[in-house]
């Protein structure tokens, strides 16, 4: 089996109120896709528990007093983690740290050539701040999972991949000094849509310079401009042979997405997964870790994220 899949009830949990654009009904979407086209009993996957993230693994990312009160408004479920769209409810301490321990899991699961590749649908949460929670997302997975891959298993080039119509800030502007993370992210242009970052000229800082691929993408763009615009991406990875390669495939900038304006269809997924998987298979020894990212068509969740799960197997079987 070459592909683990991430699945189960501790990682539905994360999610918010009923009217929320991150609501509970995301991880149900992607499962019963799932679930319909029999890929959970393709011989090729691996059904994986999710795991819980301990406190001395969100510090890799995350500020301690950050964590703590995460924990502590976990209890009343009063009140917002960030400035207004990211509330806190009972048990969200724990829903956001399974997030994190099952990407993290995931990972090591690569490393230690358990598997291959790796899906993990409710996760890739990259806008959370190390001392804040931000866009939906209460813990940075993505910071957590790549500061273990930089500290823990000493990689030196790590590359994080990220086609959400949202730019992901959280993961760069975490890592905009460190010249280890190779940073390469297509998003809505930041002048249309939240967070209002990720221009061309942020290419990193210092030593890190060049590092960075910021590509704003203009309202409407469509699979025929993202092919154009992801074979940047593609060359840019050439140039320095990733070890590891993170992709943040969220489903948000498809089109019929309720809160962006980007027009892709599945089949961008589905092409970003598989040109991924050659380099990883050319540099990192197969190394592919997709995170589900963001998404609020439910439609589009389950076409989308089943077309990166499936891109994966074909390449194997």
């Amino acid at each position: 089996m070459s592909v683990c899949v991430f699945a189960g009830d501790q990682l539905a949990a994360y999610g918010f109120g009923k009217d929320h654009p991150f609501n509970l009904s995301r991880y149900p979407a992607f499962w019963s896709e799932f679930q319909k086209r029999g890929l959970q009993h393709h011989n090729e996957i691996c059904l994986c528990p999710p795991v819980m993230a301990s406190v001395s693994e969100l510090k890799l990312f995350h500020d301690a007093e950050y964590i703590n009160r995460v924990q502590q408004q976990s209890m009343t479920g009063v009140g917002y983690l960030d400035y207004g769209d990211t509330p806190a409810f009972k048990g969200v301490y724990e829903a956001a740290a399974y997030v994190v321990g099952s990407v993290l899991q995931a990972m090591e699961n690569l490393i230690t050539q358990k598997c291959k590749q790796a899906f993990v649908p409710i996760a890739g949460l990259h806008h959370a701040r190390r001392d804040q929670a931000a866009g939906f997302c209460v813990f940075n997975d993505c910071g957590v999972v790549i500061e273990s891959l930089l500290k823990k298993h000493h990689l030196s080039r790590v590359a994080y991949v990220d086609i959400d119509a949202h730019h992901g800030d959280g993961v760069f502007y975490a890592f905009e000094s460190e010249p280890r993370l190779l940073f390469a992210d297509l998003h809505e242009d930041g002048r249309y849509l939240y967070p209002g970052t990720g221009f061309e000229n942020e290419s990193g800082k210092g030593k890190a310079s060049g590092t960075k691929l910021n590509i704003p993408m203009p309202p409407a763009a469509d699979d025929q401009m993202f092919v154009q615009q992801f074979d940047k991406v593609v060359a840019f990875l050439n140039q320095y042979e990733p070890e590891f390669i993170i992709l943040q495939c969220g489903a948000d900038s498809l089109d019929g997405d309720p809160i962006t304006d980007m027009q892709y269809s599945y089949h961008a997924h589905a092409y970003a997964t598989e040109k991924l998987l050659a380099l990883a298979n050319k540099y990192c020894d197969g190394r592919l870790l997709c995170l589900g990212g963001g998404g609020y068509n439910l439609s589009n969740i389950a076409d989308a994220w089943c077309a990166v799960v499936e891109s994966l197997i074909k390449a194997e079987s």
